[in-house]
């Protein structure tokens, strides 16, 4: 298991609240007697300082037994939550424990189904077991995501496996698309049917609409608002090549659940069918399902920050995101879905005059969020079992550490930082706000493994960080990811802007862009003057069979507008590189296979985080 000896004894007069799942709220919070629940603690915590109780002199430290804690709602810390320097506000795990903080539903009751679904193949009937609908806070709970003995299950999909089919038609025009009949034969129209789609460096989340079957195609349209979004954004599109046309999968119906590993739920009653892998046994392992999207907020302003808090040692688990089940998804770059887009014509914005496209976009939800906050600290904890992100640092942060953490089993970003121009703002323009305490910056992110991540939003990243200056990232591990490992950068543009000083330093990036072309190891983007990419070791870029493009990817990557950036003594095993439309001032020094041993050895997990790759195959 994950060591938490970092959760070193703080100073005598530190108030000591203990926690257990066993513990009651009415407890005083002592080893003896503890609490039930952090959101008390802290609750004590905050009272022992606003009354100016001597026992919280030197800060308040919250202790969590092992076991999982089941969040209602999201556990939010507040500027009143505050430590200082010497008397900081920590949350750990009690010596030699292993908390868990999630956002799960675990389901219950499960039987053999009784009888047959009309829908259900064949292949799966005698073999699938039901539970009812999972319930969360007095209602229904409609989810995406099913873990099973801490393993993630399969939606239903066709094709099966890693397979996936091609587009026949593509009509931007006419908003719609011709794929082939086979894969909606015998699908009721009522049924919740989506279709995954690759293109190029993003996938698409399209909910069908409505299908026609015409022959051997099916024609099919798309709901709004993705199908607007989908089709007048012009980048990225799928290709259509002959031979190539975009790959593609659905997922959803009971219908397409015909394997081993894979579930669906039966819309609208709500209930879960699934066919238990082998050696699985329902009513021992436990299964469960996210509700809430956000599990813990670390939230103040610029005028009144939350400020000196650290986390250790806890585990994070079971985070939702529901919004392609209502609105679709149709992303930029990196998870950041566009809210609305289109072409130019003619080219040019005030900013760019050969800028052919606009665009607006949202952010990507994460399990944990950072924003109005300044000396935090993550140490040692554990990101995993969740649909969208890990850890977002979104804004107004400072001089934070985010060390000797696992980010795994992520449907997005492992971790995400900085702006990424979301909202009102169009994303092309530089960001460089009046006020610089929005701004992300002096944020170290050291010594993580990140791995398995991106496995929902293909288009996602290890590590991704927007707009942000002086942020370390350093020492890190990053591997299985189905785009790019490290992206650092937004806007694409050359103009100057709040980004500078940012470092890549001494990190290993390997079995990246699993399923996605256009890529890079290591990849930037715009102005960043004084950002400097040195000492990292690079290798093991892996295609996935079904890109348009096997050969457009490197193993660092100076995308459109990156200016006045180092690039030095990064070891990879060739000289394949790409710089696209970049600035001026960037500079390259010996970078490939001639890079010394001991830098390529010397690159990745610190020895005394070297624990952590235990994590790296599960």
């Amino acid at each position: 298991m994950l060591s938490v000896a970092v959760a070193a004894p703080e100073p005598a007069r530190a108030a000591e609240l203990w926690v257990s799942p066993g513990g009651d709220d009415r407890n005083p919070g002592t080893r003896e007697q503890p609490l039930a629940s952090v959101a008390m603690a802290l609750r004590k915590g905050r009272e022992l300082k606003r009354l100016k109780d001597p026992a919280a002199a030197d800060g308040v430290r919250i202790l969590l037994r092992g076991g999982t804690y089941g969040l209602g709602e999201p556990l939010w810390l507040r500027p009143e939550d505050s430590g200082t320097e010497a008397a900081p506000t920590v949350i750990a795990a009690a010596p030699g424990e292993h908390p868990v903080l999630s956002g799960g539903v675990r389901l219950s009751n499960w039987h053999k189904l009784e009888g047959n679904i009309e829908e259900l193949p064949e292949a799966a009937r005698g073999k699938v077991w039901v539970a009812d609908a999972p319930r969360f806070n007095g209602r229904v709970l409609e989810f995406r995501q099913l873990w099973v003995g801490g393993r993630k299950a399969t939606r239903a999909r066709e094709p099966d496996g890693d397979e996936m089919a091609r587009l026949v038609v593509w009509d931007r025009a006419k908003e719609e698309a011709a794929i082939p009949a086979s894969l909606l034969a015998g699908i009721k129209p009522a049924a919740s049917v989506e279709m995954q789609l690759l293109q190029q460096w993003e996938v698409a989340m399209l909910r069908l609409k409505a299908w026609q079957l015409e022959g051997d195609r099916a024609r099919v349209t798309f709901h709004a608002p993705e199908s607007r979004v989908q089709f007048e954004h012009p980048w990225p599109q799928p290709i259509m090549t002959e031979g190539n046309e975009g790959p593609f999968f659905l997922t959803g119906a009971v219908a397409f659940l015909d394997q081993p590993g894979e579930w669906c739920q039966d819309l609208p009653d709500g209930r879960v069918l699934y066919w238990p892998r082998e050696g699985e046994d329902l009513t021992g392992d436990p299964a469960v399902v996210p509700a809430l999207e956000t599990l813990v907020r670390i939230e103040g302003t610029v005028d009144r920050p939350v400020a000196h808090v650290q986390l250790r040692g806890i585990s994070f688990q079971h985070a939702a995101w529901t919004r392609p089940s209502v609105a679709g998804h149709v992303p930029l770059q990196a998870g950041m879905y566009l809210i609305e887009a289109y072409k130019l014509t003619p080219k040019g914005t005030p900013d760019w005059r050969s800028l052919d496209n606009q665009g607006w976009v949202g952010r990507m939800p994460a399990g944990v969020t950072v924003s109005g906050a300044h000396h935090t600290r993550f140490e040692r904890c554990r990101f995993e079992h969740m649909a969208a992100s890990g850890l977002d640092y979104v804004g107004a942060t400072h001089d934070g550490t985010i060390e000797g953490c696992v980010f795994r089993d992520l449907g997005g970003n492992g971790l995400q930082l900085g702006s990424f121009q979301e909202g009102p703002i169009e994303t092309h323009l530089p960001y460089d706000p009046a006020d610089e305490r929005v701004v992300c910056t002096r944020v170290r992110i050291a010594n993580n493994l990140v791995t398995d991540v991106a496995n929902e939003d293909w288009g996602c990243v290890g590590i991704g960080v927007g707009y942000a200056r002086e942020i370390a990232i350093e020492h890190n591990e990053v591997s299985n990811v189905s785009y790019t490992g490290i992206s650092l950068g937004w806007g694409w543009t050359r103009t100057p802007n709040t980004m500078r000083r940012n470092r890549v330093h001494a990190n290993h990036v390997h079995h990246v862009a699993t399923r996605m072309a256009d890529t890079g190891g290591i990849y930037t983007l715009s102005a960043q003057p004084g950002t400097m990419i040195t000492e990292n070791a690079v290798h093991s870029v892996v295609i996935g069979r079904w890109v348009h493009d096997p050969k457009h990817w490197s193993y660092i990557y100076l995308d459109e507008g990156s200016s006045f950036m180092t690039v030095r003594d990064n070891w990879c095993p060739e000289e394949k590189f790409q710089k696209n439309a970049n600035g001026p001032g960037n500079t390259w020094e010996n970078n490939g296979p001639m890079v010394s041993p001991e830098i390529k050895d010397a690159a990745g997990l610190e020895a005394e985080f070297r624990d952590l790759r235990e994590f790296a195959g599960r």
